[in-house]
């Protein structure tokens, strides 16, 4: 008899996290800010991570991001795990694979809107002409076809947001990781930035972490995660299953 069991048919997911735990040291005492996160992120998934400052949000988000390592545990991005590699390696995959956005979106001011969305794909050796016609296509999709040539300081808050989204995408990435992306908005102009999110989820596949203290936007998304102490308190799927997959 072959016992042998059938290769799984579940699509690896994007992100896979298991036991991530990450502390640091201050002083003689060790602080435990993530305290064993086990979590799995889908292709073309919004999910927004609530909690209170303090509980971990940030960080596990830079570990998501592969600006920081975790202490204890692994993250696996389509099945391989990412701490493995080398600075230069992850370096460069974040570059590829991964887009920030974050409530400071860190513009460069002395360069116009189309510059700063394009820089990153300067970085990787894409030809300028490419970078340039990618990202001002972005731009125009983010509604600032007519804001190409401006300079942060001329922008509004929501405009210059907007750049920090197109920028984000302009190497089309796999996930996009924003830490509170309306946090220095008004009520309206967050609504919209958060419409546009979901635009470009739909319209690209991008998967998007988005960590908010926004309820109202967060549950608009596909999954909620609300985290304390460092662990997942809650994990709700919010999104409405497709009538194809309903029982019969």
């Amino acid at each position: 008899m072959n016992n042998a069991q059938a290769p799984s048919t579940e699509p690896t997911p994007l992100v896979q996290v298991d036991n991530l735990q990450r502390s640091f040291k201050m002083g003689n005492q060790t602080v435990h800010v993530l305290n064993g996160i086990t979590m799995t992120i889908q292709r073309r998934e919004i999910v927004a991570i609530i909690g209170a400052s303090g509980a971990g949000k940030s960080t596990l988000l830079h570990i998501l991001g592969t600006l920081d390592r975790p202490t204890k545990g692994q993250v696996l991005f389509e099945g391989h795990n990412m701490f493995k590699a080398s600075e230069t390696a992850l370096a460069s995959f974040r570059n590829r694979r991964i887009g920030f956005v974050f409530q400071f979106h860190h513009l460069l001011p002395e360069f116009t809107a189309l510059e700063n969305a394009y820089l990153p794909a300067l970085i990787q050796r894409i030809p300028e002409q490419t970078a340039i016609k990618t990202a001002t296509a972005l731009l125009s999709e983010v509604g600032l076809a007519h804001r190409l040539h401006h300079k942060p300081g001329e922008l509004s808050g929501g405009e210059q947001q907007r750049v920090a989204v197109a920028r984000a995408l302009i190497r089309q990435p796999d996930l996009v990781l924003a830490d509170e992306p309306t946090g220095n908005l008004d009520t309206q102009t967050g609504d919209e930035l958060f419409g546009l999110l979901r635009k470009l989820n739909e319209t690209y596949g991008t998967a998007f972490i988005i960590v908010t203290h926004n309820e109202k936007l967060a549950y608009q998304t596909d999954r909620l995660i609300h985290m304390q102490d460092g662990q997942i308190l809650e994990d709700r799927c919010l999104k409405e299953p497709s009538p194809s997959s309903a029982i019969e």
